[in-house]
């Protein structure tokens, strides 16, 4: 489904010119973070619940300007990108606009995330390894080389975190050859961070053997 059929407009936007209390109201009956405000069918920006608070309910949200915040998505944007303007404005609720800077609607956060969650990163089977290396060390080629080259696939793969100098990249790889993989990836000097219940279960038996040696060693 394509991201626009995601667009929500059973809310209008208020108007600069109404009343803080019709806002709070609005808030009130409402579970979003922001409300959108236009002025003449133009589009101003959004105004957060925990900003709106802080005003008299007799002003006018003219008097409270100052407070927009004015940020929006076009109607082509990716869901990436999208799902990023999310997170940067800590908000539930994303205008949509045309390339004319029309007011199409909006999209709510659960359903960015839940296009999320049909990607192969979620919705296939397999295994997710998180992996760490020197930042000028790593490259995603060699990363899927090394998955590839033990008959696995990558299902996804993004940089999850990155610490000075180092960098960790959270993969999502199909079941197959999972163990090879994370014992190759140790070969090529990479540390895992998190790894697969195969792996534990095979570092425990050595852990025991280990242990059973220096007993019969005794």
């Amino acid at each position: 489904m394509p991201l626009r059929e995601y667009i929500i407009n059973d809310i209008k936007p208020l108007n600069i010119n109404d009343k803080v209390s019709d806002l709070k109201m609005m808030f009130n009956e409402l579970t979003y973070s922001h409300i959108p405000i236009e002025n003449n069918s133009v589009y101003l920006g959004c105004i957060s619940e925990t900003d709106v608070h802080c005003f008299d309910g007799k002003e006018t949200i003219l008097d409270c300007n100052h407070i927009l915040e004015g940020f929006f998505v076009r109607s082509d944007t990716n869901w990436l990108d999208v799902l990023e303007t999310f997170a940067q404005h800590s908000c539930n609720i994303m205008p949509v606009l045309d390339e004319q800077n029309n007011y199409l609607g909006y999209y709510e956060l659960n359903d960015i995330i839940g296009r999320f969650n049909d990607t192969p990163f979620f919705s296939e089977p397999g295994g997710t390894l998180i992996v760490e290396k020197g930042i000028q060390d790593y490259s995603f080629s060699e990363i899927s080389q090394i998955v590839e080259s033990n008959d696995a696939k990558i299902l996804g793969a993004f940089i999850s975190k990155m610490d000075g100098d180092v960098v960790q990249v959270t993969l999502k790889i199909g079941d197959s050859g999972l163990n090879n993989v994370i014992q190759t990836f140790r070969r090529y000097s990479y540390n895992v961070i998190s790894g697969h219940e195969e792996d534990t279960y095979i570092e425990n038996l050595k852990e025991r053997s280990d242990y059973l040696n220096k007993y019969l060693n005794m």
